[in-house]
């Protein structure tokens, strides 16, 4: 693995363990993790599925809403822009990945509870871990869209475990129309 791959997906200093080639990895018959890649609709389960999966697997999670409710939840703009979540979700991602990928290097599974609310963001991060001789794992989750958008304004209102922020009716029906629905070869290797 070449500094210049790590650079190119999103590892902006490469740790010595990223630094190590794969060929040096292999040679040492180092056993290296699976990375798993939650998607879905909103209000499907992912985030109370990824927190199952983890348990199971003895994964480390990354869950995005987390990751962006605690690093910029308190300097979110009023009302809110979609450009700003945007770029701040971007960062967050690049950042997960950074760390997903020494953990997974080092033999650790991680599951990536990122949202992954377009094919485009998937092929990316399956080609990511492909790069670095990593093997990926697609759990789709979905519900009837009923469901989903009562789960979504329950958990509004009891700010339970997988509360990060409100999602607002308006905010459901926009990533409604965003989130592209698996393609067949999806469907056919996720879980």
């Amino acid at each position: 693995m070449t500094e210049e791959l790590l650079v190119a997906i999103g590892e902006n200093r490469p740790s010595t363990l990223a630094r190590a080639t794969l060929h040096e990895i292999r040679t040492q018959k180092k056993v290296m993790g699976t990375v798993h890649i939650i998607f879905g609709p909103q209000g499907a389960g992912k985030s109370t599925y990824a927190r199952k999966l983890s348990l199971e697997i003895q994964g480390v999670r990354f869950s995005i809403d987390e990751w962006m409710h605690q690093l910029f939840g308190p300097d979110q703009p009023q009302p809110i822009s979609f450009s700003w979540v945007i770029d701040r979700v971007r960062r967050c991602e690049k950042r997960i990945w950074a760390t997903a990928l020494e953990v997974a290097l080092a033999g650790g599974n991680v599951v990536l509870d990122l949202g992954f609310m377009k094919v485009e963001s998937r092929s990316e991060f399956q080609s990511m871990a492909d790069a670095a001789g990593l093997s990926t794992q697609l759990h789709f989750i979905d519900a009837p869209h009923a469901v989903r958008k009562e789960r979504v304004l329950t958990r509004n209102a009891e700010r339970g475990e997988t509360f990060s922020f409100e999602v607002t009716s308006d905010m459901f029906d926009f990533m409604e129309r965003e989130f592209q629905r698996p393609t067949d070869k999806e469907l056919c290797a996720a879980i």
